[in-house]
């Protein structure tokens, strides 16, 4: 069951790797829940690299500032522990958290996005994990349909389920056009291995999502 912020359900989503298209997956579940009257908003708590992800939340949050949906911004293109570290600028969990809670009081309903995966470290002794435990949402977890997701898959889940997080669904996102033995194969063999429902399928190019598994009813 999402958690219940208000009128709207909140989630904490991650992904089995980076890049397997947790901000695709995020924007699409803010615009269908905006349209259907849900008052959502994207939260991204760190970036590293370029701004992208957090552009593109703050868009489909109906225009939001970037510097409210992401309030950590580090240049440098590695795990976040890391480009605080390059940049002498570390990671404060204390401030994520509070940033979280200020962001959370203004809207009913927020998508929180993970950056990575599950365990990418933020700062010294604490990690994406850490972070999700201390805001407490029931997780979706985003799997780009390749080669190895069965693995990553079942790792991430078994590592949340351990955290004792909520796991509220899986998401299965298709990264290319054309799809080989494993990616045909992954989604029935996915939700059999964890025992997790899969909530959505995404189609390489799809513009829209279905709103109605999200919506915690």
């Amino acid at each position: 069951m999402a958690a219940r912020h208000g009128c709207g359900v909140s989630y904490f989503v991650t992904g089995t790797d980076t890049g397997v298209g947790k901000t695709r997956f995020s924007c699409l579940l803010l615009e269908a829940l905006r349209a259907e009257g849900v008052a959502a908003a994207g939260f991204k708590p760190v970036c590293c690299g370029d701004r992208d992800d957090a552009v593109h939340l703050a868009t489909a949050s109906g225009g939001l500032a970037v510097e409210d949906v992401n309030p950590i911004w580090l240049k440098a293109a590695v795990a976040p522990l890391v480009a605080g570290m390059l940049e002498n600028r570390p990671v404060d969990p204390a401030y994520l958290l509070e940033a979280f809670r200020r962001f959370s009081a203004m809207h009913p309903t927020v998508i929180v996005e993970g950056a990575g995966g599950w365990r990418v470290p933020l700062a010294e002794g604490y990690d994406m994990a850490d972070l999700a435990v201390d805001i407490g949402l029931p997780v979706i977890v985003v799997v780009g349909n390749r080669l190895g997701a069965l693995n990553h898959t079942i790792l991430t889940v078994d590592a949340i389920r351990a955290r004792g997080l909520e796991i509220a669904g899986l998401v299965i996102n298709h990264l290319a056009d054309e799809l080989d033995t494993a990616a045909i194969t992954n989604k029935g063999m996915i939700e059999q291995l964890t025992g997790v429902p899969i909530l959505a399928e995404i189609i390489h190019g799809q513009d829209f999502l279905e709103v109605e598994p999200f919506l915690g009813r």
